[in-house]
C-alpha cells in the first residue's frame, strides 16, 4: 500500500486545476486542536469517518466536525449492519493514511475502487470545507464542490445522505 502523502495530495489537486487555501501549524492531534490553529478562517470543519461493516465494506462519511455520529441512522440508510470504525491498520491498507488524518485525499490510494462515499448535507450546504492534506501541520480549505469533483476523479461516486 502506498503512504498517502502531503505532496500527492498538493499535486493531484494541482492536475485537477482546484483552486484552495492552506494554513500551516502545528501538529493537530485532535479536531478541537486543528479548530483552534483556524479561528477566524472560513469554511466548515468537517471530520471523515472511515467505517467497515460485518463484511469487511469500506464506508467513508464526510461531516461536520460537529455533528456527532449516528451509527445507528447510517446502517438504517445504508442498509447494511454491524457498523464500526475501521481498525488503523484497514485506514493504512485501503488509504494509505494514519488514523486521525482520514480524508477523502485518502481515496487516490483505494485502487480497489471499493469504499463507498457519503457526504452529509449539512456539510454540503457550506460553501468551503476543510481537512488535514494527508498531514496534521496543515489544513486545506477547498470549495465544496471541487472536493467532490476530486472524489469523482478517483474513480468514486458518492451519496448525499442526512445523518
Amino acid at each position: 500500500m502506498t503512504v498517502a502523502t502531503y505532496e500527492q495530495c498538493i499535486n493531484e489537486l494541482k492536475r485537477l486545476g482546484i483552486k484552495y487555501s492552506m494554513v500551516d501549524h502545528p501538529a493537530a492531534k485532535t479536531t478541537e486542536e486543528a479548530d483552534h490553529y483556524i479561528e477566524g478562517y472560513e469554511g466548515a470543519r468537517t471530520k471523515t469517518m472511515f467505517l467497515h461493516d460485518k463484511h469487511h465494506q469500506h464506508y467513508m462519511i464526510i461531516m461536520d466536525d460537529a455533528k456527532r455520529m449516528d451509527f445507528k441512522k447510517f446502517q438504517e440508510i445504508s442498509g447494511t449492519k454491524r457498523i464500526s470504525m475501521a481498525k488503523d491498520e484497514e485506514i493504512m491498507d485501503e488509504l494509505g493514511l494514519k488514523p486521525g488524518i482520514i480524508s477523502p485525499f485518502g481515496l487516490i490510494n483505494n485502487k480497489a475502487k471499493d469504499i463507498k462515499v457519503y457526504v452529509d448535507q449539512m456539510v454540503l450546504d457550506e460553501p468551503i470545507w476543510t481537512f488535514h492534506p494527508n498531514e496534521n501541520t496543515h489544513t486545506i480549505f477547498l470549495d465544496n464542490q471541487d472536493v467532490l469533483k476530486f472524489i469523482e476523479a478517483q474513480g468514486f461516486t458518492y451519496e448525499v445522505i442526512n445523518l
